[in-house]
């Protein structure tokens, strides 16, 4: 249910995105506010809400569900315990997750990256601190990251509301808040954007919990490698991420404004920099996966595991890279529903059966080539459909522009 919750979170703040970004291309101040109140007041605290309900009903059934599902996943019995305990809190954390997640959305919406940017620092740095602290110096132990994340989430909201205060940001709590009222219209569109990003987020959970599921076959050496190679991972993708959220931010811009002949640009600048800058972040793992994963593994057999996951995945993130930017783009366009398809396409018929089949010729080096084989077939789908609606009705092109045309044109979206 959590995970539920999470992905209709995300995926209502990627609506919120693309509705406040199109508001201010068109400089449409009082829309802006309205998708702000939709989202915050109405989307964010229903969810908080919703999830602290659930999140607190898990916690107290804890001692069946917790178990159960760390059972279910086949977590091996060495670390069970542990995991009971990390599930358990970090349910009770994520209604501020949600929240925090929706004020950094609708703030990179409006064109505001600095403050999402200091908020996030301002998490990372009291989540640096205070992780460690709790979990060595406490007797929470592994609970200790819910309880840090917690603080750290807290810490983003207090540095986001201080900056849209200080800046008379529109979407500052305060004056101006008491003229907003909560639109169905704008709720409805929201959804129409979102709900496709919900589940496309929701079925890369799951493929997640199936692939941790294969891993954990192998035993918790197993596991511990895995964990902490994803830590490292993360860090890859977070350029390739940025950039498909800054290429939706901006083609909503350009759509609200009414110039749509500016896509083409956007998207290929976005194609550009991944190609630059998420290699750049893929060759620095490569080379610095065996210190970066000394955080939180010995020296020693687990620690070479993480290195050969780490480099056999990180490369084709620059793969997820591009057709992060491809659905950016289309989402702010209005085509939001077929890309999600195509994701969970990609997932559901390549990167599971992949990892099976894999997983049962070569053992658990097999089961992360699942990963590069999914991102690739994303990309090819995405550029298709892309091809696609370009020549069938324009919406993502410009004269003389399609994909994979030379030149300093870019590709459109």
């Amino acid at each position: 249910m959590n995970l539920l919750l999470l992905s209709l979170i995300v995926g209502l703040g990627a609506g919120a995105t693309i509705l406040a970004g199109q508001a201010w291309g068109a400089r449409d101040a009082a829309q802006v506010r309205r998708v702000g109140a939709a989202q915050v007041r109405r989307v964010g605290a229903t969810a908080f809400v919703a999830a602290l309900g659930v999140g607190l009903a898990v916690a107290v059934a804890g001692a069946w569900s917790a178990p159960w599902l760390m059972q279910a996943l086949g977590t091996p019995p060495d670390i069970l315990p542990a995991e009971i305990r990390y599930a358990s809190a970090m349910l009770l954390v994520m209604p501020f997750v949600f929240v925090a997640w929706a004020g950094l959305s609708l703030s990179r919406g409006t064109g505001d990256a600095l403050s999402p940017m200091w908020a996030l620092l301002a998490a990372t740095l009291v989540g640096a601190v205070c992780t460690p602290l709790l979990v060595a110096g406490t007797p929470l132990g592994a609970a200790g990251v819910a309880v840090s994340a917690l603080v750290a989430q807290l810490a983003a909201v207090a540095v986001l509301i201080r900056r849209w205060r200080r800046d008379g940001h529109p979407l500052a709590p305060g004056a101006g808040w008491q003229d907003c009222k909560p639109s169905a219209a704008i709720a409805r569109r929201m959804l129409r954007i979102g709900l496709p990003a919900a589940l496309q987020m929701l079925a890369m959970a799951l493929a997640e919990i199936v692939l941790l599921g294969l891993v954990n076959r192998h035993g918790s050496t197993a596991t511990a490698a895995y964990g902490a190679a994803t830590q490292v991972l993360s860090w890859v993708q977070f350029p390739a991420m940025s950039l498909g959220i800054a290429a939706a931010i901006f083609s909503a811009h350009a759509v609200g404004a009414g110039r749509r002949d500016r896509l083409p640009a956007i998207v290929g600048t976005g194609l550009r920099l991944n190609a630059v800058v998420t290699a750049l972040f893929v060759v620095a793992a490569h080379l610095l996966a065996p210190f970066a994963l000394r955080v939180f593994l010995e020296p020693g057999p687990v620690l070479e595991q993480a290195v050969a996951i780490v480099r056999t995945v990180a490369w084709s993130v620059v793969l997820l890279g591009w057709s992060h930017v491809l659905v950016g783009a289309m989402r702010a366009s209005g085509a939001a529903l077929v890309p999600a398809l195509l994701s969970m396409a990609a997932i559901v018929g390549v990167e599971l059966p992949v990892a099976v089949a894999l997983e049962a010729r070569f053992g658990l080096a097999g089961v992360f080539w699942a990963c590069p084989a999914a991102f690739l077939a994303m990309l090819v789908l995405h550029g298709l459909y892309y091809r696609h609606k370009e020549k069938k009705d324009g919406l993502f092109s410009q004269p003389g522009v399609a994909l994979g045309a030379a030149g300093s044109s870019a590709p459109g979206a």
